[in-house]
């Protein structure tokens, strides 16, 4: 238990270590940038163990009020002597992994319900059923009979769309009572996969172009951190509930559609290669739709990608050489997924686009105004 006296003397000497360590190690640091980045965190590890150590040493009774307010033999003299908090337990470090896993899957089937995986089995079945496709035994056949006869044990379409939109504010179906949608996942996603990006661009273009690449006032770690808190946050009170079973039961089904779509009897009726190119042959004949499969995909893909690492401790390191290691896990994942977006018109790489256009002044001559399109 430190007292205000001992906190505030603490603090001096960490800055005064600071100070001496900057002082004597100036043409190294120049040199060596990274030599910086290394010291600082060997301070900010010290500190945090002597904070963590001091949390943890009992606190009286009375949470020292009776020093505090001069009460009792053990009355501080002066202020410096009494205890001091070191504070509450950080925010973000309560976050539950299986509810962001959940929640990763979640986006993974939302992006094949989009496709229209369910909506082909179903036309399929329907088909089937009225006779008006040349289908009898084969194994798509019989997966086809057998596909919605525990639909009462299952969520329905319903169902799943009320959670896509309660977690992850996409469709437009109303919410379930006493659920909310969440519009704001979308806008935290596409925020923290921008930065990422810009992030791994802004290290590439300084691995080119300068002499020390690894000069950490090129590109910034703190975005990308606080853009993954943001939507780690938002997930988190948006994935309780059956999330869980829910994409379970989702992903079984999954599995289910695309072994009757991927039978060799349905692909030899479409005349297909594969369970893939089944799909899109339903959805253009009999839907008019043209569902932009390997976008949606690769989206499904990466964007699980992405949420799971977020599932990880992995956004709350402070240390950049750590730190920037663990993010290259989704260096490329999230260029993948921004490609997608763009080519579907959902998502854009930057925050704001600037142009710069010519418009008449009120005197006659001519002036540059800045616009900016969102």
């Amino acid at each position: 238990m430190s007292t205000t006296g001992e906190n505030q003397n603490l603090y001096d000497r960490i800055a005064a270590l600071r100070e001496t360590l900057t002082d004597r190690l100036a043409p190294q640091l120049i040199q060596n940038p990274q030599l910086a980045d290394a010291l600082t965190q060997q301070i900010e590890d010290l500190l945090t163990q002597v904070v963590t150590a001091d949390t943890q040493t009992p606190a009286p009774p009375d949470g020292g009020l009776a020093e505090l307010i001069g009460i009792g033999n053990e009355a501080a003299a002066k202020v410096s002597q009494t205890r001091l908090p070191q504070g509450v337990e950080n925010y973000d470090e309560q976050v539950a992994s299986e509810r962001i896993l959940a929640v990763a899957d979640l986006y993974y089937l939302y992006q094949h319900e989009k496709i229209g995986i369910f909506r082909a089995v179903k036309k399929l079945q329907e088909l089937f059923n009225a006779g008006a496709v040349r289908l009898s035994t084969g194994d798509g056949a019989y997966g086809l009979y057998r596909f919605d006869r525990r639909s009462v044990l299952r969520y329905t379409q319903k169902d799943r769309f009320q959670i896509y939109r309660r977690v992850l504010g996409y469709t437009t179906i109303k919410p379930a009572p006493s659920a909310k949608p969440n519009p704001q996942f979308h806008v935290l996603f596409t925020q923290f996969i921008n930065n990422v990006a810009e992030f791994w661009r802004d290290k590439r273009i300084s691995d080119v172009i300068r002499e020390r690449a690894f000069d950490p006032s090129f590109g910034s770690i703190a975005t990308v951190r606080r853009a993954g808190l943001d939507l780690r946050n938002n997930l988190k009170w948006s994935s309780y509930g059956h999330v869980n079973v829910l994409r379970i039961e989702v992903l079984q089904l999954l599995e289910e559609a695309f072994k009757i779509l991927g039978a060799d009897d349905v692909k030899k009726l479409f005349g297909a290669d594969n369970a893939w190119d089944v799909v899109e042959e339903v959805m253009l004949r009999y839907f008019n739709e043209n569902v932009d499969a390997s976008q949606r995909h690769r989206m499904a893909v990466a964007g699980r990608t992405i949420i799971r690492w977020l599932a990880q401790k992995y956004i709350l390191n402070s240390s950049r050489a750590e730190f920037e290691a663990l993010l290259r896990e989704i260096a490329d994942v999230v260029e993948e997924w921004l490609t997608s977006a763009e080519t579907l018109g959902i998502a854009y790489r930057g925050h704001t686009q600037r142009v710069v256009t010519f418009e008449p002044r009120e005197n006659g001559h001519r002036g540059l105004k800045s616009v900016e399109q969102g």
